[in-house]
């Protein structure tokens, strides 16, 4: 309920260009303990008065000089389209066509010269109380509308903790850290945005890379830790964990289960046809499987392994370039060496953050007591 505080403060705006009528108004409003009224003698001004004003309550004649009534109404509508207009209108005419007229204008209510006193201050409250409540009404929903945001990044933010560190479990069965998913899911992002891939299909990209060795979970650690090299048949077992991880992605409806599947799936496609596990040629490989392909190859090139040290990041862009049209999509390899010195600062930012995270361990005291 609206106290009548409230309505005896709210703003109204008197466009009438009669002075005589102009005082009228405002003088029985005033009478009746409205404090806050302002009188204009045409709507040559209207746009930048009603927006810094911002009227509870519009008392406009319809036979205005230079923009009439009909006009000012919708110049207001086509400014302000998601506002309710609350416009009193005033008219010497009494004709149902003029009222229809002025309805379908915007107008919510009329006032009919004589001036009958009850009638003005009803009419004019009863506006201002819609007015009021539609206001409070529309903070509110604002409000709601915050909260939903607010909990929706909350549960987001959880899914993608989760998906990370389902990621760094299956990451982490072979390399010391994470920080390889980390990498990835980053490089990828920035070449799918190079590429041309939309805002939103760039989010998805960043959030489901994390997941792209998911399947290796399911490689014995035999095999998946070997430390060196694979035999043909431990190698069969090796390239399995691509369709695994697609497997155990697949079936979900989300947008961001299918990028993960399709990302898992088809990421050690070659462009020449010769990867696994599908096989697929060229353009027959999405988008998303190419863009990966260079970042998974790029990261472990220039990442040190226990059996290899890390090539610098020129060595690297030299066997990037030099399968292009093989294993790689030729146009991917040159939009990736294009934005190359976006990806270095990926890879500076990233390792720096590794060096931080491996001497806070170290300086972690360790637990030597007895259970």
């Amino acid at each position: 309920m609206i106290s009548a505080e409230a309505i005896l403060n709210a703003r109204i705006l008197i466009v009438e260009d009669d002075r005589v009528s102009r005082k009228l108004l405002a003088g029985i409003l005033a009478s009746a303990g409205f404090l806050n009224i302002r009188m204009m003698p045409n709507a040559s001004r209207i746009h930048a008065i009603y927006s810094r004003f911002q009227p509870h309550l519009l008392i406009l004649d319809l036979n205005l000089p230079g923009m009439d009534g009909f006009k000012v109404m919708q110049h207001l509508r086509e400014t302000h389209p998601d506002d309710y207009l609350p416009v009193l209108v005033i008219s010497a005419e009494d004709e149902a066509r003029v009222h229809l007229r002025a309805l379908a204008a915007g107008a919510k209510d009329f006032l009919s010269k004589p001036y009958d006193r009850p009638k003005v201050l009803l009419r004019c409250r009863n506006l201002i109380e819609v007015r009021l409540l539609y206001k409070e009404l529309h903070a509110k929903n604002n409000e709601l509308e915050t909260r939903i945001r607010e909990r929706t990044k909350e549960l987001r933010d959880s899914r993608l903790d989760v998906i990370r560190r389902l990621g760094y479990a299956a990451e982490c069965r072979d390399s010391d850290t994470g920080h390889h998913i980390v990498r990835m899911s980053r490089y990828c992002a920035c070449l799918a945005r190079a590429m041309g891939m939309t805002d939103e299909e760039c989010e998805l990209v960043l959030a489901s890379t994390p997941l792209h060795d998911i399947g290796k979970i399911a490689v014995p650690d035999r095999i998946l830790l070997k430390p060196g090299a694979l035999t043909p048949e431990e190698w069969g077992v090796m390239k399995t964990h691509a369709w695994i991880g697609g497997e155990i992605l697949s079936g979900g409806d989300s947008p961001f289960l299918k990028m993960a599947e399709t990302i898992t799936r088809t990421h050690h496609e070659r462009w020449d046809g010769s990867g696994y596990p599908l096989g697929l040629k060229g353009r027959e490989i999405p988008m998303v499987g190419r863009i990966c392909a260079v970042c998974d190859v790029f990261d472990a090139l220039t990442s040190e392994r226990p059996y290899k040290k890390a090539w610098s990041v020129e060595d690297a862009v030299k066997e990037i370039r030099k399968m292009s049209g093989m294993h790689f999509d030729p146009d991917v390899v040159e939009v990736f060496i294009a934005i190359l010195p976006e990806i270095r600062a990926i890879k500076r930012d990233v390792d720096i953050l590794a060096r931080q995270v491996s001497r806070e361990l170290k300086r972690t005291p360790q637990d030597t007591g007895s259970v």
